[in-house]
């Protein structure tokens, strides 16, 4: 996988360094750059932004080094952009190397690719559709990945109507809430999406039982001692009986997610729960009446 990040802060995207996906990067598994947009700028003061058209608060991102930079990192070959700014460069030197530094991208981004080889461009931003782990999952699979992190008011909306020129784009969110850059969304989004790549994760089998992978959140965990400040681990989990834990496991699942997220569980295919499934959700809403929802139950 080619993972590219353009930020005005490329010092922010350091912990891509650390921990798994630094690891991926050292062993080849992910190709990655992180990228100074001001180093698409021709101004003594490196300008990237500036006020908006039609009055009101704080600046807009200027659309000219957005080009620049992306026509670079995406391949999409030597177009001259509008403006006095001048003609798109290659990646620049001064961006940085070692375990996050940027290769030259492959021309991945022409117009003639098939759609699914074509490079995929997330601009993180509150008007985005909710990030998912289904879009994570998703996302792992894919070739070339490039996060554009914008700033202040946010990217020139003309930007991203000439990258799907380009590119896929896709507009994604990590909540109902507002960041004072991409920066910390690229990094959650990154994050989700390495650590499923195949060879990341040293056991794949971890995978499967994540919260949120088939709509459920996970079960409590536990470790040694098996009792600690005078509170102990469940018994089931020290009975040795597998198929009983796996039941617990199950039902401690139903009942996390309908406390905390009882959206998922109104959201669950009725078809994917057994019996069990439902005298568990059951006994959940007749505690409390008011709070999950669990209605349309199957017979």
């Amino acid at each position: 996988m080619r993972l590219d990040v353009v930020s005005i802060f490329p010092e922010y995207l350091s912990p891509l360094r650390l921990s798994l996906i630094g690891r991926a990067v050292e062993k080849g598994i992910i190709d990655l750059g992180v990228h100074d947009l001001r180093d698409w700028t021709h101004d003594r003061h490196r300008t990237v932004d500036d006020t908006p058209y039609g009055g009101g608060a704080g600046m807009v991102m200027k659309p000219e080094p957005w080009a620049e930079a992306l026509t670079a990192i995406l391949g999409v070959g030597s177009e001259v952009p509008d403006g006095p700014e001048g003609s798109p460069t290659a990646a620049p030197a001064s961006a940085e190397s070692g375990p996050v530094g940027p290769e030259p991208a492959a021309p991945a981004g022409r117009q003639d690719r098939p759609a699914g080889d074509r490079p995929l461009l997330i601009v993180p931003s509150p008007a985005g559709t909710p990030f998912t782990q289904a879009h994570a999952a998703e996302l792992a699979g894919r070739e070339h990945l490039v996060f554009a992190c914008g700033r202040y008011e946010g990217i020139d909306q003309r930007v991203v109507e000439w990258a799907r020129d380009h590119a896929e784009v896709r507009l994604h969110s990590i909540g109902d809430y507002v960041l004072n850059g991409g920066e910390v969304a690229a990094l959650v989004m990154t994050e989700a999406i390495a650590r499923l790549v195949p060879g990341i994760i040293g056991n794949p089998e971890s995978l499967t039982e994540e919260s949120l992978e088939d709509g459920l959140l996970e079960y409590p965990v536990y470790t040694k001692p098996a009792a600690w400040r005078g509170r102990a681990v469940p018994d089931i989990l020290l009975s040795g009986n597998h198929a009983a834990i796996a039941r617990w496991r199950r039902d401690e699942r139903l009942r996390r997610t309908a406390e905390v997220r009882p959206d998922l569980i109104a959201a669950l295919d009725p078809a994917a729960l057994d019996r069990r499934d439902r005298a568990v959700l059951d006994e959940i809403a007749n505690a409390d009446p008011s709070g999950l929802a669990w209605g349309d139950r199957p017979d």
